[in-house]
């Protein structure tokens, strides 16, 4: 069969068929290939673990680090329109016709050792890294930390972003356990910067039992600003008078934070100016992350998908300031946590438009209007069912006026539903010419 691939897509079917079970943690299966296929890098290596704010960090560190000159290779998950997003290479997604040959060494490599989808495309996307000898590789966990397939990485520095409650079927059912599991991309004696204020005590428990260089807020590093501006000090170095990260949302200033540690951690090997600071944060992108879109109505998209990012993008939404009437397109897997994330947000959403989506991982649209309609209380507000994000979207523009806002959230599958076909630009049918 393996002779028949000849696209990316090929590759990607071939790895869905490969393994039973769509997530199995553990190391040692992918280990053993990557071992066999003589994966190494030759160059610093930066791993963000964390349960919100890892693609922020991930998009802010590449934007710096590419503004002081670096080449960059950036490894995130899981993507929003095409798989090819996952392997940004000096800011670019790479081609899939470059990706393709690098899933044939790993079909080659793995012998009978059935690797899930995220191993088999983690070990692809590692490949082309080391064989594109960046100055620099971020990589992205995509669960946990300590079983991640990611995790056979040896991070030169490893950064750990906000911790709360996610995936608990697989990392446990507290903060503490959690903390645990994402603790494991830390190493002996190198770096580990935790950006969470309030980090879970096995966190720092973990850094200290294997010696690992714990860089912690409020004692390694602070941030201070104002409404216009704001600054930086960790243990050498200081920066004053930055402007607020392009990313927007108030918890972006805590992820900017890690970001400043983390790279000053590794002055020694990856020097960096501070034009090169202030131009990167001032030029950061990234998709789908409190991404307002400009229009009548207005347009938010949010992959926001947990009780903690839902909060915050709801205190993101309060601070945009009045809108008239708010639309929201929700679509999510079925093993979220939805009473705390309909109980933060609801209060602020007037019209719902719950949307199936394409993947048996997914709640089902009737089941979560369902849901909703259990714990809602208010009866000024009304709910519809659509087949798909698109679908859900073009019926909110039908119902908005041109002073509302539309936000869409719940998943990377419900955000990338209505990027497919590029980002949206909405303009109220009230007022098209002629009408």
């Amino acid at each position: 069969m393996p002779g028949s691939m000849k696209t990316l897509e090929d590759w990607l079917a071939h790895a869905e068929r490969l393994h039973p079970k769509n997530i199995e943690l553990g190391l040692d299966r992918v280990r053993a290939v990557a071992q066999r296929l003589g994966l190494a890098f030759d160059c610093p290596v930066i791993t963000v673990a964390g349960t919100n704010g890892k693609g922020s960090t991930c998009a802010m560190l590449e934007s710096i680090l590419t503004h002081a000159g670096y080449r960059t290779a950036v490894f995130t998950s899981p993507h929003l329109v095409r798989f090819e997003e996952r392997l940004r290479l000096v800011g670019e997604a790479v081609d899939a016709g470059v990706l393709a040959p690098f899933f044939e060494q790993v079909e080659q490599g793995r012998g009978d050792v059935a690797l899930t989808y995220f191993e088999f495309t983690t070990l692809a996307i590692l490949l082309c890294i080391a064989a594109s000898k960046p100055d620099v590789a971020i990589l992205e966990v995509g669960l946990g930390g300590r079983l991640d397939a990611v995790n056979i990485v040896d991070a030169d520095c490893a950064v750990i972003t906000s911790i709360d409650l996610d995936h608990m079927e697989f990392l446990g059912n507290d903060r503490e356990a959690i903390g645990f599991e994402k603790a494991g991309v830390m190493r002996p004696g190198r770096p580990a910067i935790v950006s969470d204020p309030v980090p879970p005590q096995s966190v720092v428990d973990h850094a200290e039992a294997i010696g690992a260089d714990l860089w912690r807020v409020g004692r390694d590093f602070n941030v201070m600003g104002d409404q216009q501006q704001w600054g930086w000090s960790g243990r050498g170095r200081r920066y004053s008078g930055l402007a607020y990260p392009a990313l927007r949302g108030a918890n972006q200033l805590v992820n900017a934070a890690g970001v400043l540690a983390a790279l000053e951690s590794l002055r020694q090997r990856l020097p960096i100016t501070a034009q090169a600071v202030r131009n990167g944060l001032a030029m950061v992108e990234l998709p789908g992350r409190f991404q307002i879109v400009p229009g009548e109505p207005a347009l938010v998209l949010d992959v926001a998908h947990n009780p903690h990012a839902v909060a915050a993008l709801a205190e993101n939404l309060d601070a945009m300031g009045f809108y008239p009437t708010t639309h929201a397109v929700f679509g999510v897997m079925a093993d979220k946590d939805l009473a705390p994330m309909f109980a933060r947000i609801g209060p602020m959403i007037d019209r719902w438009y719950f949307t199936d989506l394409p993947t048996a991982r997914a709640a089902k649209a009737d089941d979560l209007i369902v849901r909703w309609q259990a714990q809602n209380k208010r009866s000024d507000v009304s709910a519809s069912v659509h087949g798909a994000p698109m679908e859900a979207l073009r019926a909110a523009i039908d119902r908005a006026d041109p002073a509302d806002r539309i936000v869409v959230f719940g998943s990377f599958f419900t955000v990338g539903g209505v990027l497919e076909h590029g980002t949206p630009r909405l303009g109220a049918r009230h007022l098209a010419p002629g009408s």
